[in-house]
C-alpha cells in the first residue's frame, strides 16, 4: 500500500528556508564566508588566492563581494 501524500511536508521547500547552511556563489558554486571584520554582511569566496578560488580555478567573481544569497554585489568595493 502506498502512503498518502502529505499536503504540508515538514522539510523546507527552498534553500533560503534552511538556516545555518553554507552560502555558495550562484555564478560558480564556490563556498562563501562572511566578512567578520567590517560587519557589513558582505560575503567573499573562501580562501581566494590571486584570482583563483580555493580549488585553484579561475573564476570571474572570486575577488568580488557577494550578498547572503550568493549573488555578486555590483558597486560595492571589495
Amino acid at each position: 500500500m502506498i502512503q498518502p501524500t502529505d499536503p504540508q511536508p515538514a522539510w523546507p521547500r527552498t534553500v533560503t528556508e534552511v538556516a545555518g547552511g553554507p552560502v555558495t556563489c550562484v555564478v560558480c558554486g564556490c563556498r562563501l564566508t562572511i566578512d567578520d571584520q567590517t560587519a557589513t554582511g558582505v560575503w567573499h569566496h573562501f580562501s581566494p588566492l590571486g584570482g583563483r578560488d580555493a580549488r585553484g580555478c579561475r573564476v570571474a567573481c572570486v575577488e568580488l563581494p557577494h550578498d547572503a544569497s550568493g549573488r555578486v554585489l555590483l558597486g560595492v568595493p571589495a
